[in-house]
This record gives C-alpha cells, sequence and structure tokens, in this order.
C-alpha cells in the first residue's frame, strides 16, 4: 500500500499542494487541472523531488512513465526496455520482453533506432519499458498522450494484464480514463 502522509510542496512562495493525505491499494487515476502538481507528486514519489514537509510510505521499487519519452533515440525499442532489466543479456528474457512488445509495436521497428518510430510508437515503447520492469510501483504521467483511441484502449488492455499486483498511479488530464482503467479517481 502506498501511503502519503501530510505532504505539502512549495517553491518559494508559491505552494502546490498542502497536507495531502492519500492512500493508494490499488489503480489509481491522480485528476487535477494543470498546474497542481500532478507531476511534482510523481516526483516526489519517484525520489527525484523532495517535498517540503510530510512522508511517503510504501513506494518500493518504481518504474515510470514521463511527460517526456525519455528514450535513448539510437537504442532500439527492445534495447530500450532491455537497459533496465536486472539481466540485460538474458536471452530468454530478452525473447519473452520481445513477444510482450509484438503486441503493441510492429515486429519489424524492435530493433530500429528509436529516433526512427513515430510519436506513438515511441509513447508505446517508454509504456513497454515500464511495464515490462519489475517493480511494487508503476507511476504513469499523462501515458496516453499522442495515442488515438483504439491504440490508447490497446495499451489499457495491456496495461491491465501487465500490471499484475502492482500499485499503479496515473496523473492525466481526462477522466473518462478512470472508467477504462477500472481504477478510482482521485480528484485534486
Amino acid at each position: 500500500m502506498l501511503t502519503i502522509k501530510h505532504l505539502t510542496k512549495q517553491f518559494g512562495k508559491k505552494t502546490l499542494f498542502r497536507d495531502l493525505c492519500l492512500t493508494v491499494e490499488g489503480p489509481a487515476v491522480l485528476w487535477a487541472p494543470s498546474g497542481w502538481g500532478k507531476t511534482t507528486l510523481l516526483r516526489i514519489l519517484m525520489g527525484l523531488e523532495e517535498p517540503t514537509s510530510g512522508i511517503v510510505q510504501g513506494v518500493g521499487r518504481v518504474a515510470a512513465v514521463f511527460q517526456e519519452d525519455r528514450l535513448c533515440p539510437t537504442f532500439s525499442p527492445l534495447e530500450n526496455v532491455m537497459m533496465v532489466q536486472k539481466q540485460p543479456t538474458c536471452e530468454p528474457l530478452k525473447n519473452e520482453i520481445r513477444t510482450a512488445m509484438c503486441r503493441l509495436l510492429p515486429e519489424e521497428c524492435l530493433n530500429r533506432p528509436v529516433s526512427t518510430l513515430s510519436g506513438g510508437m515511441k509513447r508505446r515503447t517508454a509504456i513497454l519499458r515500464a511495464l515490462l520492469t519489475r517493480s511494487d510501483l508503476l507511476l504513469m504521467d499523462e501515458p496516453f498522450t499522442g495515442l488515438d483511441e483504439g491504440t490508447k484502449d490497446e495499451v489499457i488492455k495491456f496495461l491491465k494484464e501487465y500490471r499484475q499486483d502492482r500499485f499503479l498511479l496515473i496523473s492525466t488530464h481526462q477522466k473518462e480514463d478512470v472508467e477504462k482503467l477500472g481504477g478510482i479517481l482521485l480528484t485534486l
């Protein structure tokens, strides 16, 4: 269980959020207007930012999808996923990951440099990298940006299957994502 207790984040005199308390026990969708601090909250959970005050418990190992794809452009989609694996040179693991990746990407693009792929393929690669990495918590910041509805639905189906028992927290501007993900809505 992910627990956030009395979390406050300020930048100088600007307060993004104050005394935030949340408990995440399953898939949850974090919805708030632009500028509220959703990305900052996820960065705190990832350990990339420090809160002004408050505590976070139960984070464990984190896999993340950032708003930007953050892929190595000269690496292939397969190499981008394998580089974050505990055993990046393990052939059986590589074959297993390749098979899973083919559910969201055409096989012929798995070995091409990411820089040659479309924006949607890059986005799916970033999502695959997070989902196919061992973790306790999946954090996804606007993960469906740039995906058409059909592709988004395929990705959500894959996400539900590969999430397994990991905690999932997704930030979005789209309230309809809550129903599609089968999670709870955390409105901030």
